[in-house]
């Protein structure tokens, strides 16, 4: 029986790795992007080797109406993995309204509305995964980053809500919180400041996109049918 996942943010590089790790598992895939086309395509000719359904969906989740656009799309569906994201730095006496409002559109509102319509779905089937990436920050905070931090928090209280939820009806909602991961959202940092995050994380290196896939895809299967309401923490004991 084919298994379709949607994938937001599947042109960043955690997207990409988790896109890759559920396309040899035989998913059918739609794959959200906004701005990175040429990533999306590399991704698509990648993927042609495992022989499945790929789908590309444009959308710009932080227009506050990007979830419909999505939604329209989506045909069959078994798991949902939210992976659309962007971090904000700077002080939040600094932080304006617009950016507040595109950052919470991104990671709260449309995930919040986008899970809302879908989940019909995955009422009639009687079974469903769904998995938010958010982040460590979510879970402690980060100066410099509160509002990005509010935000992955907001996550993890939907999942753990949702989760409680749709129990009932066979639907999992877990989450994964990555601490510093190897991605081009880690590129504006100075070869220093880098060697100082290594420093702090028990481990002694960034994560790899590839380990938040694999995450992913544990969450997604029958590994883990008894598993929801759960954040799991992928960053190398960073903050446990």
């Amino acid at each position: 029986m084919k298994k379709y996942a949607l994938i937001t943010g599947a042109s960043g590089g955690i997207g990409q790795a988790i896109a890759l790790t559920l396309a040899a598992k035989g998913y059918h895939l739609y794959l959200h992007y906004n701005r990175n086309e040429k990533m999306i395509t590399d991704l698509m000719e990648k993927l042609q080797l495992f022989g499945g359904e790929y789908m590309p969906i444009h959308a710009d989740l932080a227009d506050s109406n990007g979830y419909k656009h999505i939604c329209s799309q989506i045909f069959s569906l078994d798991a949902m993995i939210h992976c659309g994201g962007n971090s904000l730095y700077g002080l939040l006496v600094d932080l304006s309204q617009e950016e507040a409002a595109a950052l919470m559109n991104i990671h709260v509102l449309n995930p919040l509305m986008m899970t809302k319509e879908l989940l019909p779905k995955l009422y009639r089937k009687g079974s469903g995964s769904i998995v938010v990436i958010t982040s460590i920050w979510g879970q402690t905070g980060a100066a410099c980053e509160v509002a990005y931090s509010t935000a992955k928090g907001a996550q993890i209280a939907f999942v753990k809500a949702l989760s409680k939820e749709v129990a009932r009806s066979g639907i999992r909602v877990n989450a994964i919180a990555p601490g510093a991961v190897a991605t081009p959202m880690m590129t504006g940092f100075t070869k220093e400041e880098l060697e100082s995050i290594h420093e702090e994380i028990p481990m002694g290196r960034l994560g790899l996109p590839e380990e938040i896939a694999k995450g992913t895809a544990f969450l997604l299967s029958e590994e883990s049918s008894y598993i929801t309401g759960q954040i799991l923490a992928i960053n190398g004991g960073w903050y446990t």
